[in-house]
């Protein structure tokens, strides 16, 4: 059995076939978010474990959803990463096309 905070062989196996797929990615960039997440991950559960044999609360469903929206916050809406990308990407020929299109991502709903 593996330490509870390595990741298991089969983990690793799985990360490393992601990675090898990928063609002129940092592996060991891709590596340590993988492991950081997992033992973020395993860390979280632990706590919402204990949270339920200490019976800390009645009933722990609804402060075990405030815990995990609070460690595990939503992705960025499309709109954020649309005008991220384009700042990121952006080759600027014609400053005024760059103002309009992020004006226009700025308008949108999240």
């Amino acid at each position: 059995m593996t330490d509870p905070i390595t990741p298991p062989p089969e983990l690793v196996q799985q990360w490393t076939s992601y990675a090898n797929e990928e063609d002129g990615m940092d592996v060991w960039s891709r590596f340590a978010t993988w492991s950081a997440q997992w033992g973020a991950d395993q860390e979280l559960e632990a706590i919402q474990k204990e949270i339920i044999t200490q019976a800390w609360f009645a009933d722990p469903s609804h402060r075990l959803a405030q815990l995990r929206a609070a460690r595990r916050p939503k992705p960025p809406s499309l709109k954020e990463r649309a005008l991220e990308a384009m700042h990121r990407n952006w080759n600027p020929h014609n400053n005024d096309d760059f103002a309009t299109i992020a004006r226009a991502l700025e308008a949108l709903p999240e």
